[in-house]
């Protein structure tokens, strides 16, 4: 379990690049980074780690499929947003709620 979930957080890692062009990408990557945080401290059991990478999937996917047409329209670009703010609060959430893999 262990393997697949670093497998997971590895992979959106490498597919971002350094430096994001856009500010849906930044959000994604500073979440991701939060999520690495967790994972490190302790804060993330695996499951609530697991459940918050399928949630940054997911996001890709619908921001991929926003892109597909060449530009992020500002319909989509709020619904982008929308889902970003509420992963960011379930990233809060997961982390500050008093329960931790030690």
């Amino acid at each position: 379990m262990k393997k697949v979930i670093s497998g997971i957080l590895l992979t959106g890692i490498l597919c971002t690049p350094l430096f994001a062009a856009n500010p849906v990408d930044r959000r994604e990557q500073a979440q991701r980074a939060r999520i690495r945080q967790g994972v490190r401290s302790g804060e993330l059991t695996r499951n609530e780690t697991r459940r918050l990478a399928q949630q940054e999937a997911r996001i890709r996917v619908a921001e991929r499929k926003a892109k597909s047409d060449g530009e992020i329209t500002k319909k989509e670009a709020r619904k982008l947003d929308r889902v970003l703010d509420k992963a960011s609060r379930n990233i809060h959430r997961q982390k500050n709620d008093r329960q931790d893999r030690n």
